[in-house]
């Protein structure tokens, strides 16, 4: 793997010696209460895949800024690095790399049997354009679904203002200011052994 493309799939996000900090969007009435309480309602559907994004901005444009139906309540969730790390040893690429796979029948074979699966996607800037590098996103399904709920969830913020303030900076031609209040996302080391398989 050469170095040009272990930069190009490098997880960025914001973290600290014990968490990572990911994104997700809901309607309000599950995003509120998810705040609030630190935890997803009973409403919050555990049998649906679930993505979580370690990227700011990659939610944005996702989202809309929290415009988009369905998307209004951008949550900043803070998760167990351990939770994080089992979730991407126990992942499958969502699309097939021969190179990774062998023939397309393998690679199906573990999509279905992983919990989690990961798509790299181009990152994003402050007016949402896409960017030569990737940012990761990771899906979660059946255990991983359960263990993220119930077991990785350190804390969760309610990040629709700082959204809404972002995007009013960036709308008023300030994107110094807007990128003044992005939070810090770096480079977060992970062993190459783990992402290796994951590199597209």
């Amino acid at each position: 793997m050469n170095d040009q493309n272990e930069t190009r799939f490098r997880v960025r996000a914001r973290h600290t010696a014990s968490t990572i900090t990911v994104y997700q969007a809901y309607r309000p009435e599950i995003g509120g209460p998810a705040a609030r309480h630190g935890r997803f309602p009973a409403t919050w559907k555990r049998e649906r895949m679930t993505w979580i994004k370690p990227s700011f901005l990659w939610m944005m444009y996702r989202c809309g800024w929290g415009t988009k139906e369905g998307q209004e309540t951008v949550l900043a969730i803070e998760i167990d690095r351990e939770g994080f790390l089992w979730a991407l040893r126990n992942a499958c690429l969502s699309h097939h790399v021969p190179a990774l796979h062998g023939d397309r029948a393998s690679w199906k074979r573990r999509l279905r049997q992983a919990p989690a699966r990961v798509q790299w996607d181009p990152e994003r800037d402050l007016h949402l354009n896409p960017l030569p590098h990737r940012s990761l996103q990771l899906g979660l399904a059946g255990e991983a679904v359960a263990r993220y709920a119930d077991e990785w969830i350190v804390g969760i913020e309610d990040v629709t203002p700082l959204a809404a303030e972002i995007h009013g900076l960036v709308r008023a031609g300030r994107p110094e200011s807007a990128a003044g209040l992005l939070p810090e996302e770096r480079p977060y080391d992970i062993d190459d052994e783990v992402l290796a398989p994951l590199r597209a």
